[in-house]
């Protein structure tokens, strides 16, 4: 349904214990209500998701944060009144009314205001914290549009409301700032360079092999069925299989049998909004495999380049 006007109704199924996909900035998530664990053991089934990887907390509003945890460290306190509502995904301490569930176990708990008024105002009707991964199966692509919801999931969800495409394209940076320095645990949306103005120096380690610390770190994820590889355009395919090409601006030659790309003007904003609609649409292509050619590595595509590299690690 639409997610202007759908807003009640779907507020209504959190509240009692179901489970709604709904769009945010980054891109669409699948809603459980935060403090009913099994309501949030449903969002594990759905996506196929193995219990060791923590869920995201999702607020209607950086105010709701102290309520729900209690004195927030003033590292997250900054970057939480800068970047809020945004994406960008905090840690903190787990408070007694999250079931351990939600965080896998950890003593600690990822939480984050989404920069989407149709998600906020959501979650405020529920009434409740709103635990949300994104709503696809497991180790998948990434949904942005409604349609990949229903395609992945199906009669999984209760709800999906429809907001059109996600306007990131790929998930939020995930910090924990309750220390000195803060540590980027999963490169997203929002550039390194945006967290180092506003607090200084920041270690970025992303990546995880064993249990996670953050959701969606483990070293292979954001897969499209199709084996994919990092890759250049040339020379072009001459074996006769049937493989896509994923470009960043320029359309290679001819040869491959699906070619998208990015942003021809070479905006790495726009390239991450496209990113995983145009990884759907060649998974969709029949092809063999997907060639993807790697960004520039500064701002945004830092992160486009994460997910490339996971993407590409599920197959090798």
């Amino acid at each position: 349904m639409p997610a202007d006007s759908g807003i009640a109704e779907a507020a209504a199924v959190l509240r009692a214990g179901g489970l709604v996909a709904f769009p945010t900035e980054t891109v669409y998530g699948l809603g459980a209500n935060a403090l009913d664990g099994r309501a949030a053991a449903r969002i594990f089934e759905a996506k196929a998701r193995p219990s060791f990887d923590p869920l995201i907390t999702h607020l209607a509003d950086a105010a709701d944060l102290p309520a729900l945890v209690g004195a927030v460290p003033a590292g997250v306190a900054t970057l939480a009144e800068r970047f809020w509502p945004g994406p960008l995904t905090l840690i903190v301490d787990r408070p007694a009314a999250i079931p351990s569930i939600v965080t896998s176990g950890l003593d600690t708990m990822a939480v984050r205001v989404p920069d989407e008024p149709s998600a906020r105002a959501l979650i405020a009707a529920a009434g409740v914290p709103v635990a949300a991964p994104s709503a696809n199966r497991f180790g998948q692509l990434s949904p942005t549009r409604a349609e990949h919801v229903v395609a992945g999931l199906g009669d999984a969800v209760d709800v999906v409301l429809d907001g059109g495409p996600t306007r990131c394209g790929i998930e939020s940076t995930i910090v924990d700032a309750r220390g000195v320095q803060p540590v980027v645990l999963r490169l997203g949306a929002l550039p390194v360079e945006a967290l180092v103005e506003a607090a200084g120096p920041v270690i970025v380690r992303p990546g995880s092999s064993g249990q996670p610390v953050a959701p969606g770190t483990l070293a292979a994820h954001y897969a499209p069925r199709t084996p994919l590889t990092l890759g250049a355009a040339e020379p072009a395919p001459g074996d006769g299989n049937r493989l896509g090409f994923l470009a960043f601006r320029e359309r290679p030659a001819d040869g491959w049998a699906a070619v998208e790309v990015l942003s021809p003007e070479g905006d790495l904003t726009v390239a991450a909004a496209r990113l995983f609609d145009a990884l759907h649409r060649l998974d969709a292509a029949g092809v063999t495999e997907i060639v993807a050619e790697p960004v520039p590595d500064v701002g945004v595509g830092r992160a486009i380049n994460d997910r490339l590299r996971r993407a590409a690690a599920t197959w090798h």
